[in-house]
């Protein structure tokens, strides 16, 4: 079984919403990095030397590559990237090798089969 990892950068109050929508997707589980900063086109508004930024979560999922697109594509669109600037992003890459996942794999395995 082969593996994409998807990469989520996000406001925190979509963290939960990305997380139930990858689970309902097919996801098996994801690791949460919090308090991540970002900068896009335009910098960040100060007030008195103080930035102001909303608070960001990386998402770390790593799912099997039949599902990924289809996950990527169903975060993007409930946490609404491409509505307004600064929502978020999320990519995916190639996982060459992968272990730890042999739960994961078994419940994979029938899932996947269905959808060849």
């Amino acid at each position: 079984m082969h593996f994409k990892l998807i990469i989520v950068f996000v406001e925190d109050d979509k963290t939960d919403l990305v997380l139930d929508t990858s689970r309902e997707y097919g996801a098996t589980g994801a690791t949460v990095i919090n308090n991540a900063r970002g900068e896009g086109l335009k910098t960040s508004k100060t007030f008195l030397g103080l930035t102001l930024e909303t608070q960001r979560d990386v998402l770390l999922l790593l799912v099997e590559e039949h599902l990924s697109r289809t996950i990527l594509e169903a975060i993007s669109k409930a946490a609404e990237f491409d509505s307004k600037p600064g929502i978020g992003i999320a990519f995916q890459i190639d996982v060459e090798d992968a272990i730890g996942v042999m739960r994961q794999v078994e419940k994979l395995t029938p899932i996947v089969e269905e959808e060849l």
